[in-house]
């Protein structure tokens, strides 16, 4: 056994195996060994959360970084500033609406650069476009990208427009070819089109984004993926209509999966204001009617489609959700008679599996220390100016402590926040000059 130098006690540790007392031998960034919450140890730092339960990190997919008009590396900084405060220790990128979209090896440098300051794990997802080529897709795999995302219709970005069917199917066959898995928005952009000609009788943001513009895209991703074995995840999946079609793909073999956001079931349409930019997402919030249906298709018996759930990031172009992802999701799940096992398979171990990030998402010898010390039982109040979409809602549940590699990241001393300011500032100093 490698030689521990820190050990985490608590109560409630949530393990591939459930939740159990134990404590974790942390050695060089990765656990070494889960002890018993007793086991007596000779270490330098040791911690004991008494009650609080110890998860895994967040793995959150399908994140955006970048408000208009903000620099690119103060995005990456104020983001995972918000995410370590959230449990968040990992953060998959998409590649728009941020700038430069990454499309091409260039555009995923200047990210990485971008990044490489911060102090959770990045990982990115490539872009496809129309003008995407095969030699692109390989050079970005090749070039360290997780996987890649493309849209039905609106990418998020002037230059990450609709994919059509050709090459929706073509690009499906390279990225199959390159083992990586394909994050698709499926809202078709054909009935979106029809929705806004055709208008809507109760109006409101909801009306141009309808639930069949999902189900049409749905069914076009579905066929696609039938054909090639691509692997292949729905991000977000809203329409709770269409989960049935989800689960007759992958009943017939089809390897379809869906992500979801805290939002989408917590938050029904009918009770947010219509003209708050707080709630502005694509698709946007369904009915109270679909929250209830898309939570029956999460917590079905069996296999569920729905294998992820994330916060949906999408600073000034969107909710704003990261720092609430924990809090919101477990103060309705545990409504619903949910436990900490299923927190960390939808939000750390699932998300990790879809991104081939091996050694994250669960608390397990050899795995990344990264770890978040969660008080389920602490109620707090969102700041009534919070620019979210749970300004002034009382959630359960509170981040306590965050862990990268075994490092604390939240909360930090004073000296240790101005030392990060002073080496961000030489690093920006650096790159400028």
């Amino acid at each position: 056994m490698p030689q521990i130098d820190t050990v985490i006690r608590s109560r409630r540790v949530v393990t591939p195996e459930g939740v159990r007392a134990a404590a974790v031998g942390i050695s060089s960034g990765r656990i070494a060994a889960l002890l018993g919450y007793d086991a007596r140890t000779d270490v330098r730092h040791e911690i004991d959360l008494g009650p609080v339960a110890l998860l895994p990190g967040c793995v959150d997919l399908d994140v955006a970084v970048q408000s208009p008009g903000q620099p690119l590396r103060a995005g990456y900084e104020h983001t995972t500033a918000a995410a370590v405060r959230a449990g968040v220790t990992s953060i998959v990128v998409t590649p728009a609406p941020g700038r430069p979209a990454i499309t091409g090896v260039s555009a995923l440098k200047t990210h990485m650069a971008a990044a490489a300051a911060t102090e959770v794990n990045v990982a990115f997802l490539g872009g496809i476009t129309p003008r995407s080529t095969p030699a692109d897709l390989a050079d970005l795999r090749g070039a360290g990208v997780v996987g890649f995302h493309c849209s039905l219709s609106d990418g998020g970005a002037p230059d990450i427009s609709a994919v059509d069917e050709a090459l929706l199917r073509k690009t499906m066959v390279e990225v199959a070819a390159m083992e990586a898995p394909l994050l698709v928005h499926a809202e078709d952009a054909g009935e979106l089109a029809a929705s806004r000609r055709s208008g809507h009788p109760g109006g409101g943001p909801a009306a141009p984004r309808p639930p069949r513009a999902e189900r049409r895209g749905l069914e076009r991703v579905i066929a696609a993926a039938r054909v090639t074995g691509t692997r292949t995840h729905i991000s977000p999946f809203t329409a709770a209509e269409c989960a049935a079609l989800l689960a007759a793909a992958r009943a017939i073999g089809v390897a379809v999966s869906a992500h979801t956001c805290p939002h989408y079931l917590c938050l029904p349409a009918e009770t947010v204001p219509a003209d708050s930019p707080a709630f502005r997402c694509r698709p946007p919030l369904r009915s109270g009617a679909n929250r209830n249906a898309l939570w029956s298709a999460l917590l079905t018996d069996g296999d569920s489609a729905i294998s992820t759930i994330g916060s949906g990031h999408r600073p000034g172009t969107g909710v704003a959700a990261i720092p609430w992802t924990l809090p919101a999701l477990w103060t309705a799940a545990s409504r619903r008679g949910r436990g900490l096992a299923d927190l960390v398979r939808w939000t750390a171990t699932g998300p990790a599996e879809v991104a081939g990030m091996r050694w994250k998402g669960q608390i397990a010898a050899g795995y990344d220390a990264d770890l978040v010390a969660f008080d389920t039982d602490a109620e707090q109040t969102v700041p009534v100016a919070d620019i979210g979409p749970y300004a002034g809602r009382l959630l359960t549940g509170r981040v306590e402590r965050t862990w990268v590699a075994g490092r604390t990241v939240f909360p930090r001393s004073a000296r240790e926040a101005g030392a990060r300011r002073n080496s961000l500032g030489a690093a920006a100093l650096h790159v400028n000059t």
